[in-house]
């Protein structure tokens, strides 16, 4: 198989979708590949490096996706890229559709199929390709809340640790899953007050053995959320339902509980957000006041760590593009009950049940687009 690696093009995206050790991998297993150039130089790899894995260096992106049947990237194709997009190709990168009707019916248009990271999900309910981005996003959201939360970018002057004599700051913290999970021992480990809130009780029950002391869990309510943010310093949104839209848990009204400087961090921002006036923003143009709470909503805040990023999320997707390449999706989707979930977009249909309802659109059964497949 053809595969196509583009360099990405979204604000302030430095991570690639393949190193070249996962090159060298897809080449001896005799496939065919074409790399933009210049794709991997933001997560420290150059075009030498590529070619020296077996792989094709090309100039323009326009011939990556016009020559590639499978282009693998990180982020969603923008909309300069819409068009590039065509007819029986093969996407296989992060989508979350569901936060966006455009490029849903963008994709649906195009006849592509598109497999989307964030749908690959285990038995278990795990989902192996965001797992990664989730974890480097959890431990950034108090990184990044922490600068905010100085005086001088606006916040309310504390130091989420305290000093002896001095209260450690409050973070709250919305979801106890992956990035949850991961932003609660970031701040457990600067020495903040931490309330980690989850409707999911068993969940609750884990963190509470497995967290520091200094770590509260709280199950969650409107009420209880309502009392936690009037004296939260840093809240951190870390909801995630699969593939669908994340529920508002913070509305505009509940702005005016929260002292004025109180720092949100809403790395659900990519689904649509669990605040209701929080706005996808960029690296370079990260945060933004309403009703005097700062609001960080950096969509792809993994690529502020490219390096550490593009390691962490190609050793999970490698396994999989190698059996795209060598099956075909429909008999790798087939074979892997994973995978197939992860099938979005197919010839003009939509397969996924979050993202039809998000919209209102037709559901498609996928296995009825992998059929032929399976009867092969």
């Amino acid at each position: 198989m053809l595969i196509g690696v583009p360099k990405e093009i979204k604000s302030e995206e430095y991570r690639v979708a393949l190193t070249p050790a996962g090159a060298e991998m897809l080449t001896q297993s005799g496939h065919d590949l074409v790399v933009e150039s210049g794709a991997g130089v933001g997560s420290g790899f150059t075009d030498d490096f590529y070619e020296a894995a077996g792989a094709e260096i090309v100039e323009t992106a326009e011939e990556v996706w016009e020559r590639s049947v499978m282009i693998m990237k990180v982020k969603e194709p923008i909309r300069v890229e819409w068009p590039r997009i065509r007819e029986g190709q093969l996407l296989f990168t992060y989508f979350h559709f569901a936060a966006d009707e455009g490029l849903t019916r963008a994709v649906l248009e195009s006849g592509a199929t598109a497999i989307a990271y964030e749908t690959v999900e285990l038995e278990t309910g795990e989902l192996p390709l965001l797992t990664p981005m989730s974890e480097v996003a959890g431990r950034m959201a108090v990184q990044e809340g922490a600068k905010y939360l100085e005086r001088p970018q606006g916040g309310l002057g504390v130091l989420l640790g305290g000093v002896p004599g001095v209260l450690p700051g409050k973070v709250l913290v919305l979801g106890g899953g992956v990035v949850g999970t991961n932003a609660a021992k970031m701040a457990a480990g600067l020495g903040a007050r931490v309330h980690i809130m989850d409707i999911d009780l068993d969940r609750l029950r884990y963190l509470d053995d497995v967290m520091p002391a200094n770590v509260n869990l709280l199950f969650s309510t409107r009420y209880a959320i309502r009392k936690q943010v009037e004296d939260a310093d840093l809240i951190i949104g870390a909801v995630l339902i699969p593939g669908a839209k994340a529920p508002n848990l913070i509305t505009r009204e509940d702005l005016k509980l929260m002292r004025p400087g109180t720092v949100i961090v809403d790395v659900a921002v990519d689904q649509g957000g669990c605040v209701e006036t929080i706005r996808p923003t960029t690296h370079v143009d990260p945060v933004y006041v309403v009703d005097d709470v700062i609001h960080y909503g950096v969509a792809n805040m993994p690529g502020g760590v490219p390096r550490s990023s593009t390691l962490a999320l190609t050793n999970a997707t490698l396994p999989y593009a190698l059996a795209l390449a060598g099956k075909g999706w429909k008999q790798a989707c087939v074979d892997d009950p994973a995978l197939r979930r992860g099938v979005n977009v197919s010839d003009g249909t939509l397969t996924y049940r979050g993202v039809a309802a998000a919209f209102g659109m037709e559901l498609t059964a996928v296995d009825r687009v992998l059929r032929p497949a399976s009867q092969a």
